[in-house]
């Protein structure tokens, strides 16, 4: 097969860069062309900024090593031994005072309730839905983690001074945020 040949224009800047990969990588210039064009067309996704937020809040997440991946199945599991523990308040208490740490962790990074929301939504805790500016729904995976993630949010919107009301219906959470 013939290659087509193609004329491009880069300012130095560019050129430069250009250069520099192929050093690197030990490849010519047409192939660090070639693959780049193709990353992009994989991954232009990622210009998407809902997308982009998306990927950044999950590479904070794994990449520092302070959270895991876990299947639904092994939390329903754990979630469901929780209700025969003979002092099921002690895991709540337990939870509230994890809840606390990370909600000093990271209330520097959380100004407003959408944030943690959407935060807390990348661990697939629920499906956020934005009602209003002040009114958010959110559908729950699993009924059983209800009361951890209402516990959750009060920790984090106390760090943050956001005062909301959340009510709890079967399998979600109306999170009603006061002015």
């Amino acid at each position: 097969m013939n290659p087509t040949r193609i004329t491009v224009a880069f300012d130095p800047a560019t050129a430069a860069l250009l250069e520099k990969i192929s050093k690197e990588t030990e490849l010519s210039q047409s192939e660090v062309m070639r693959r780049a064009l193709r990353f992009y067309s994989e991954n232009k996704m990622l210009l998407d900024p809902a997308v982009k937020r998306k990927v950044y809040t999950y590479m904070d997440l794994l990449l520092s090593g302070e959270h895991v991946i876990l299947d639904v199945d092994h939390w329903i599991l754990i979630l469901n031994l929780l209700k025969s523990l003979p002092d099921q308040e002690k895991f709540w208490d337990a939870h509230r005072t994890v809840a606390q740490s990370h909600r000093d962790q990271l209330k520097s990074k959380f100004h407003t309730a959408e944030e943690v929301l959407v935060r807390l939504e990348a661990c697939n805790f629920f499906r956020l839905i934005k009602n209003s500016d002040k009114d958010f729904t959110l559908i729950l995976g699993l009924e059983q983690s209800k009361k951890f993630v209402k516990i959750l949010l009060e920790e984090f919107f106390a760090a943050i001074g956001v005062q909301a009301e959340i009510k709890e219906n079967l399998t979600k959470l109306n999170v009603y945020v006061k002015p």
